[in-house]
């Protein structure tokens, strides 16, 4: 009897504890209050609501059973309100009423993943009840009310992700006693650097912690940190720069512990010890300068399932500690100096899941050993140095869903074992030397295979025409393989590519309407470096997108482009006829490209003026076309343009007075036409960005203006072959982008972004064209050869340290060669010929131990040639039509009687170099001078006597000078 008295107690306990809480339905025996459904009501009025989401709070309806509302069963209280919206389709915004403060039974509050976009009410901290508020990534802006420190029931608080949100200080946190759970995650608490560990400290119950990203700047290196519950501690992505206290490994209950990013350096502490830290499963040091040695605490951690010490400093061997941790199952060691073979240790983690070793100096050949990672789902082995083949036993890593050998010293061929890998996702062979055939065999059961990357070996694809592949690819790079002579048939059936690269594949023949179908979901397609031929009518692309046809042998009128085009390459093909319809082309409308290349093609006719339409264009490239007439005005729509390349066509009139609008340019290249005109002053002005300026082979005349002279950060400049008059500007020597040669910001942004289209500029050095690509952002040049200007070289050019050409040549200068010629070490070539300068060469010009080309030709010099080995060793033609003698010419100077002029060598110090030298010289002049004035000013007797001895002196030289002139 008394059992089932018992048992039927129990059933009734758990009947009521079970319906105690109805979960957003309520209960229709206990409707919620009319006083708490009035207030639902007006937090609804004041709340945007555009998806309509909260259509059920309306009319006379129990509110329990409203979206959101969570009441309890028994009181019909509401109790929780959850308004969150985690897939950001159906955000509320507006202000929150304060009527919610008669919800007085609530308890939990979700507010997150909305668009409030305003601050946080401060009555939330009247809000008694609660014991869990959720604010976090609700766009909640300015300072955090400190009325939020009154919840003192509080046990969960996400403030994370209101990038706007701030603090002025965290002392009102300690009134949170309860307070279990505290992401703070993303917000700014750079006020609160100097006291945030003290306020978390008044946080005894805190069991986790999360302050990733929120501009601290200072870590205390206290000893001890009293939170005897913390088990999670993330303090990620901070400003730190210090070095790492031991305190953090303190907590004997820390489970995961989260220090990226924070600029932590020298060593991880080696204070703590073992029994510390045995609840320790989680540890990420990522992305800090952190160096050798690793702690041998840390190393014995046998039950650590998580170790992260990527891109740090770490050096010498995989340490052998790690071989202790055979619990691991993520281990990180990427970007690092690490130098060893890969341990054999390590191939007997059974439990290893993740294994990032990539950026390193590790070597040797990859184990068949590799097989025994049956739960390696990733595995990083990029960019280091292993050679030898692909072990078979690959196949047998059943888990596997993603794997990079790239760019490695990898031979052989594909081994047909990785066919096996069921789940392999992502597959990157990159840059190695695999060779051989690859055929449908290595694919057989590659079905969930999305991105496959092989670009840079000698293989070849191998498959039927009629093949069907068991995978659908979202990403495939196979450049430089031999894929036959036609585009595989076999991608048509990839309907789910967005990235395509197959350049210098050799593929030919004309591109199929089906690719068409194909390329309208590409984000990035380049098929560059092929023999594709035909006409090309339209190129559609999904959004986004790159294009690069380059390289081919296309023909006919330039095709039409879709809108949502970003980057388009179709240079080095045979395109040619007019280029009014591709830029007026307004049926698809405003274009959103950015990159624009056609060089080196046959395109003729003038340039519309329709550039209006392309207003996001930052790079364009016309070059080596058939191109006339004036440069468009409509250009100075173009207010982002960074790169203008128009040389080698035959445009003429001037330059558009529009175009100083763009004044972002950085590279400009309008060589090889027929422009006219003075050279606009406006270049100096509003172009302080320009690097490359060249303005070379064309009509221009004038002088060369000072304005010229602002552009600092100038590093190329070429007017060479022009009708430019009057004198150098000595301000020149001003460029500090030429004397101090490094990549200015603004040249530094245009290569990152650019360089990958290989840009690059022709220059005359060397007494040859040469092309620079690459390392355009590294060369310092100057030419003004084939002018009319007039006048002495400025002494100020020596001041350009960095120059390495510099070519005044074919014009009208006078004067001397500056004698401090030789203070340019970097130069390597040097042409002063055909001009009428005079006197000797300059004794410096022998330290120029760099120069490769000289000439001096055809000028007034005299005296003997400078004796070094540099110049010796030049031909003779450097220094004909001149009256110079001495070696490399044959005529002797002994013969002349002309003495060879006299250098003192650089030593370590030179007296006439110090300016302490002239300071001290000065001060004991002034010092001896006023000594001597003073005291002849002070006593009246001595000045006279000194004056009656001055004027005696002076009397005496001038009956000298009237009795013998």
């Amino acid at each position: 009897m008394g059992r089932i008295m018992g048992a039927t107690l129990l059933v009734w306990f758990l009947i009521i504890a079970t319906t105690s809480v109805s979960l957003c339905n309520g209960n229709p025996g206990v409707a919620c209050k009319e006083s708490e459904r009035l207030a639902l009501l007006m937090l609804k009025q004041d709340l945007t609501d555009p998806s309509n989401r909260l259509s059920s709070w309306a009319g006379e309806s129990d509110c329990c059973q409203w979206t959101g509302v969570v009441c309890d069963n028994l009181t019909g209280h509401v109790r929780e309100l959850q308004l969150d919206d985690p897939h950001f389709n159906s955000s509320l915004g507006g202000k929150v009423n304060p009527s919610l403060l008669n919800l007085t039974h609530l308890t939990y509050l979700n507010l997150s993943y909305n668009n409030f976009q305003t601050e946080i009410p401060s009555f939330f901290g009247s809000l008694e009840s609660l014991t869990h508020l959720d604010l976090s990534q609700a766009t909640f802006v300015g300072l955090i009310p400190h009325e939020l420190g009154n919840l003192s029931s509080l046990r969960d608080l996400c403030l994370s992700s209101n990038f706007m949100l701030k603090v002025d200080n965290l002392l009102w946190i300690s009134g949170l006693s309860q307070l279990e759970h505290l992401d703070m995650s993303n917000l700014d608490l750079s006020k609160a650097s100097d006291h945030w560990l003290p306020a978390i400290q008044m946080l005894p119950s805190l069991v986790e912690l999360h302050m990733s990203a929120c501009s601290l700047q200072y870590i205390p290196l206290l000893p001890i940190i009293n939170l005897t519950s913390l088990a999670i501690l993330d303090l990620s992505y901070n400003l730190f720069n210090s070095f790492m206290p031991g305190w953090v490994f303190s907590f004997r209950t820390l489970v995961s512990l989260i220090l990226s990013g924070c600029g932590f350096q020298g060593p991880i502490p080696s204070s703590s010890t073992p029994h510390n830290i045995t609840s320790l499963r989680e540890i990420s040091l990522f992305g800090n300068q952190l160096t050798n040695p690793i702690p041998e605490w840390l190393l014995s951690n046998k039950d650590l399932t998580l170790l992260d010490l990527g891109l740090n400093l770490f050096s010498g061997p995989i340490p052998g500690g790690i071989a202790n941790m055979t619990s691991l199952k993520v281990l990180h060691l990427e970007v690092n100096s690490f130098t060893s073979t890969i341990p054999e240790w390590l191939y007997s983690f059974h439990n290893l899941e993740s294994l990032y070793i990539y950026s390193n100096h590790l070597h040797g050949e990859i184990s068949s050993s590799i097989g025994n990672l049956t739960s390696i789902i990733y595995l990083e082995l990029g960019y280091n140095q292993f050679e030898g083949t692909i072990p078979n036993s690959l196949g047998n890593l059943s888990s596997l869903e993603s794997l990079d050998f790239s760019a490695n010293q990898l031979h052989g061929t594909l081994p047909k074992t990785i066919g096996q890998l069921k789940r392999l996702t992502d597959l990157d062979i990159s840059s190695n030397s695999f060779e051989g055939v690859v055929t449908e065999a290595h694919f057989t059961h590659l079905t969930s295979l999305k991105s496959f990357r092989a670009v840079g070996n000698s293989m070849t694809l191998k498959t039927s025409r009629d093949w069907l592949p068991p995978f659908q690819l979202g990403s495939m790079w196979l450049d430089h393989w031999r894929l036959g002579l036609e585009l595989p048939l076999w991608l048509r059936t990839q309907t789910q590519l967005q990235s395509l690269s197959l350049s210098g594949t050799g593929i030919s023949g004309t591109i199929p309407t089906w690719f068409w179908n194909i390329s309208s979901h590409l984000s990035y397609l380049n098929l560059s470096d092929n023999q594709l031929h035909g006409e090309i009518q339209y190129i559609s692309s999904g959004s986004a997108s790159v294009i690069d046809l380059s390289s081919n042998q296309f023909n006919g009128s330039l095709p039409l482009v879709s809108s949502n085009v970003v980057r388009l390459d179709l240079s080095n093909s045979s395109f040619s006829g007019s280029v009014i319809h591709f830029f007026c082309d307004a049926k698809t409308g405003p274009k959103l490209l950015t990159f624009l290349h056609l060089g080196n093609n046959y395109l003729s006719g003038n340039i519309p003026d329709c550039w209006m339409n392309w207003l996001y264009l930052e790079a364009i490239s016309l070059e080596n076309n058939n191109l006339t007439g004036n440069i468009p005005s409509s250009m100075g729509y173009l207010r982002g343009l960074a790169v203008l390349h128009l040389r080698n066509n035959q445009f003429s009139g001037e330059l558009p007075q529009y175009l100083q609008n763009c004044t972002r340019l950085v590279v400009v290249d309008l060589s090889e036409n027929h422009l006219s005109g003075v050279l606009p002053m406006w270049i100096g002005k509003s172009s302080s960005n320009l690097v490359v300026l060249s303005f070379r082979s064309n009509m221009f005349q004038g002088v060369i203006s000072d304005q010229l002279c602002n552009l600092s950060r100038l590093q190329i400049l070429d007017f060479a072959d022009n009708d430019l008059s009057g004198t150098i500007p000595r301000c020149f020597g001003n460029f500090s982008g030429i004397a101090n040669l490094s990549m200015s910001p603004a040249s530094s942004r245009y290569f990152d972004n650019y360089g990958v289209y290989g840009e690059n500029t022709f220059l005359v050095t060397k007494g040859r064209v040469e092309e620079f690509g690459k390392i355009l952002g590294l060369v310092a040049s100057i030419d003004l050869s084939s002018n009319n200007l007039s006048g002495e070289i400025p002494e100020e050019l020596t001041n350009l340290f960095s120059l390495q050409t510099l070519n005044i040549s074919a014009n009208h200068l006078t004067g001397r060669i500056p004698p401090m010629i030789g203070r340019l070490k970097q130069l390597e070539s040097l042409d002063f010929s055909r001009n009428q300068l005079s006197g000797e060469i300059p004794p410096s010009i022998m330290f120029l131990t760099f120069l490769s080309h000289l000439n001096l030709s055809h000028n007034n010099l005299t005296g003997q040639i400078p004796q070094s080995t540099q110049l010796q060793s030049l031909d003779e033609s450097s220094f004909l039509g001149n009256e110079l003698c001495g070696s490399p010419l044959s005529k002797n100077c002994s013969a002349s009687k002309v003495t060879p002029p006299t250098i003192e060598r650089e030593r370590g110090y030179d007296l006439l170099d110090d300016k302490w030298f002239y300071l001290s010289l000065g001060l004991g002049f002034a010092v001896g001078f006023w000594s001597i004035l003073g005291s002849l000013l002070v006593n009246m007797p001595w000045s006279f006597a000194f004056s009656r001895f001055l004027n005696s002196i002076v009397l005496k030289l001038y009956a000298v000078i009237v009795e013998y002139v």
